[in-house]
């Protein structure tokens, strides 16, 4: 790189533009919108798609809702010609979509063009010449007078082909191509002379599309592009304005969306942006990201996941993970304090008394686009507390009480050390019977147990049961103003742990006849250390004793271990 490059490249030029309006307004309704993936897109692939995957491409456009698609350039060879005509022969284009083509303007490739849409019912052409310096000097060797005669002998060319086929409601498109470095009185030129000659209307409009076929400036120098074209137009209300954006400097969907700000009706551009070198504007995320603002975009990307994966069959190129709302990983959460944040938005999400989405580090509710909450929140060595907490509660239904999460978390995270990879659902669940002694051999054991009623003398329970302490069951009875208090002393009488109950939280898992409890205990043993306890039955009762005996399991191995050492 130069560690100058001013004497290379130059900045580019602003736009001299009095009393813009742009930055003051906001986008408050879905422009006409225009998928070009199975043209502008399908050109841009290593391998073009077959009419098979076209086809298929089309047909998840529709369901998309997109009414209107360019389906090719015909003239390109026989699969596309063949292709766009199969469209219309087999009646496979819905009454409500507008289907369109481009073509340069060229005589044998207008005819060649119209061609492929014989019998169509309705069909936009689009015609199209480049008219910055760089290409009529670089590229033509014309000068403005050949460019501006190139435009006008198109739009009569386009003219006469469609008054030889008067069945079709014909409409049509002009591209002044290189719209975004050329000049803006230029541009206005030649758009004007293509309007006398077309001579649209009202009721059937002409459609100027203003590309970023390279995107050379800052989104606010197209946006002043924009504007000005507006408002230098001589029939604004016969002409439909259109953007084309290109994503050569990254900003192709803040520079659609400032264009539609200055004035313009129509977006081009494809699903997840595909298309030469950065692609073009991508579809999804301009459509969500109004969609975020409360607009609706008239587009429905509910299921995601097929899109994602019709996308990717046919164009033979992934959706990158971090791809806005589409990619595996944009709604996932590894870092603790994200997690944390997430986790207690989803919590007060569930409190309030209206719909409106108010959930940190989501912008849009995943649930909108068909995502699952499952992949929310992830935990590898990065994640915290309320990481782990959400996946048991997401995976389990577990509502962990605070003080259990830091005591689990501290387990997760070792775990997360020694692996040194993200951790599953499974992985967690695993950690977590290991850590509370929820399963397999312990040192005590619940086996059976009975309640009784309150003694007249001293106003307390009585605790009977079973438990299994190392090989040996022993029937234990205890005393206490509650089953957990009873059972505790009826431990203690056992030879087991002492320890007092700090708390106790209980909830449901589910609800009906396969409705289970959980119980969660915390405890602090004679010595003054916290323990915790966890237990899980059909029954809530059954549930409370588990925790406890999970505890005292806990405490035993903790006493062991001190003495040990």
């Amino acid at each position: 790189m130069l560690r100058d490059p001013s004497v290379k490249y130059r900045p580019f030029p602003q736009i001299d533009l009095k009393d813009r309006q742009w930055p003051s307004r906001t986008i408050t309704k879905a422009p006409r919108w225009l998928s070009t993936d199975l043209r502008d897109g399908n050109q841009a692939l290593i391998d073009p798609m077959d009419a098979a995957k076209k086809q298929r491409f089309f047909d998840m456009l529709v369901k998309i809702g997109l009414k209107e698609i360019e389906v090719g350039f015909p003239s390109a060879g026989a699969t596309e010609f063949d292709f766009i005509s199969g469209l219309v022969r087999h009646n496979r284009i819905p009454e409500d979509v507008m289907v369109q083509v481009l073509t340069q303007s060229r005589r044998d490739l207008i005819q060649k063009t119209f061609e492929s849409l014989e019998g169509a019912r309705t069909a936009t052409v689009h015609l199209y010449n480049a008219v910055s310096p760089a290409w009529r000097e670089v590229v033509f060797n014309m000068d403005r007078a050949g460019v501006k005669a190139l435009a006008i002998e198109g739009a009569k060319m386009l003219r006469e082909e469609a008054e030889k086929r008067p069945d079709t409601d014909w409409r049509f498109e002009y591209s002044p191509e290189t719209f975004s470095t050329a000049e803006l009185d230029f541009s206005l030129e030649v758009c004007e002379a293509v309007q006398d000659i077309l001579e649209p209307t009202v009721e059937k409009p002409l459609i100027f599309n203003l590309p970023a076929t390279v995107e050379c400036s800052t989104p606010n120098i197209y946006a002043d592009q924009i504007e000005w074209m507006i408002k230098n137009l001589s029939r604004r209300e016969q002409v439909i304005i259109s953007l084309h954006p290109h994503n050569d400097r990254g900003t192709g969907v803040a520079a659609a969306e400032l264009g539609l700000m200055a004035g313009a009706d129509r977006i081009e551009g494809c699903i997840f942006g595909n298309g030469e070198r950065t692609g073009n504007v991508d579809l999804v995320t301009l459509a969500l990201n109004m969609y975020t603002q409360g607009v609706s975009p008239e587009l429905d990307f509910s299921n995601m996941e097929e899109i994602v994966q019709t996308v990717e069959y046919c164009n033979q190129i992934p959706v990158h993970p971090r791809h806005p709302y589409a990619g595996e990983l944009v709604f996932t959460a590894f870092s603790g304090s994200h997690q944390d944040a997430i986790k207690k938005g989803f919590e007060a999400q569930e409190k309030r008394n209206d719909q409106i989405w108010n959930v940190p580090y989501l912008p849009i509710d995943p649930a909108d686009i068909g995502a699952s909450y499952e992949a929310v929140i992830r935990v590898n060595s990065q994640s915290g507390k309320g990481g782990m907490a959400w996946v048991l509660q997401q995976d389990k239904g577990l509502k962990l009480p605070k003080a259990m999460q830091a005591d689990f978390s501290r387990a997760v995270q070792k775990l997360a050390d020694e692996t040194s990879r993200e951790l599953t659902s499974a992985d967690i669940w695993d950690a977590f019977k290991k850590t509370y002694r929820v399963e397999g051999p312990q040192q005590f054991e619940l086996m059976t147990f009975a309640e009784h009623g309150i003694a007249k003398s001293d106003g307390q329970r009585v605790f009977t049961g079973d438990v299994k302490i190392g090989h040996k069951v022993q029937q234990i009875t205890g005393r206490g103003n509650g089953l957990i208090s009873a059972l505790l002393d009826g431990m203690r009488e056992a030879g087991g742990p002492a320890f007092e109950i700090v708390d106790y939280q209980e909830h449901a898992i589910g609800a009906g006849t396969d409705a289970r409890a959980a119980a969660y205990v915390q405890c602090r043993t004679a010595d003054g250390q916290v323990v915790f306890g966890f237990g899980m039955d059909s029954d809530v009762a059954t549930a409370s004793a588990r925790a406890v005996i999970s505890a005292a399991n806990t405490a035993s191995e903790r006493q062991s271990a001190k003495a040990a050492a």
